[in-house]
Parts: C-alpha cells; structure tokens; sequence
C-alpha cells in the first residue's frame, strides 16, 4: 500500500472514508451492546464491560471527528441493534462481549485494507490488537474452547 496512491490499486479517502464508515457502524453496535453485556454481568466483570464500552466509544468519537473533518458522511447510531442470541446468563454475556469485538476486528480489518493514509492504519492496528485483547478476555469467560484467532477479523478457512 502505497501513500502516493501508485500501483494498480491505488487507494483514495473516499475508499478510506467508505471503510471507515463500517468500522463506525461497527463500533456504535458494540456500544449498544456494552450495554446489554453489562447488565448481565456483576462485579469485575461489570467493570470489564464498563471499560471496553469506554473503549469503544472512545475510538467512536475518534473516527467520527476523523469522518466530520475530513466532511464525509459520518454514521449515525440505529436506536437499537438485534442480539445474535438471547443473553440469558453471564456466560451469556460474555459470549456476546466476544462477538461484539469480533463484529468490529473484521470492520477495522477491511479499514487497514483500505485505507489510502499511514495514519489511518497506525489506527486500525491499534483498535484491531485492543478489540482482540479483549475478545480473549470474554472467549476466556464463556469458556469458549478457542480464545485466540490466528488471524483477527479475518473469516475461518
């Protein structure tokens, strides 16, 4: 990927902006669902959900002052995001915190695919290895019998 915009695949802002626009998308769900993963869960673990939500809207309010700035559109959050499972108990929860970070390594993996600026893959990187972080966390707490994924946000082969 080159910053010039050489090569047969040149890559411009508004393939970037594009993309960020789904990593947006992206991280209003797991706000919402930070939401729902903490109500479930008690103690620690509510502070391990308090956390990765202020994580995320952190990195929310980062791309949307980078999408405002550069006067692309910026996506606005739905009013509400549909569960892939009812969450019915902690483990519950925690199978949904690892999805929710899941949803958002694979929208941060097409940015750094994307992305025309080194900038902007300096922070997909950086959102990419927090959100995995994370996920083992949660894969961890829902006793899933895999933690970690070789390649994040990546689909199995």
């Amino acid at each position: 990927m080159a910053d010039d915009g050489s090569g047969p695949e040149a890559l411009d802002e508004s393939t970037e902006n594009a993309a960020l626009g789904n990593a947006l998308a992206a991280e209003h769900a797991a706000v919402w669902g930070y939401g729902v993963v903490g109500a479930a869960l008690g103690g620690d673990a509510r502070q391990q959900a308090a956390g990765a939500e202020s994580a995320h809207r952190d990195v929310r309010d980062q791309v949307s002052a980078l999408l405002t700035g550069r006067q692309a559109e910026v996506v606005d959050a739905e009013g509400a995001y549909a569960l892939p499972f009812p969450v019915l108990s902690e483990v519950d929860a925690a199978a949904l915190g690892a999805v929710l970070e899941d949803g958002v390594t694979a929208a941060w993996v097409r940015v750094l695919d994307q992305a025309a600026e080194r900038s902007t893959r300096e922070l997909a990187v950086g959102v990419l290895s927090a959100a995995e972080v994370r996920a083992v966390g949660w894969r961890v707490a829902a006793g899933q019998p895999s933690v970690t994924r070789p390649f994040p946000g990546l689909p199995d082969a």
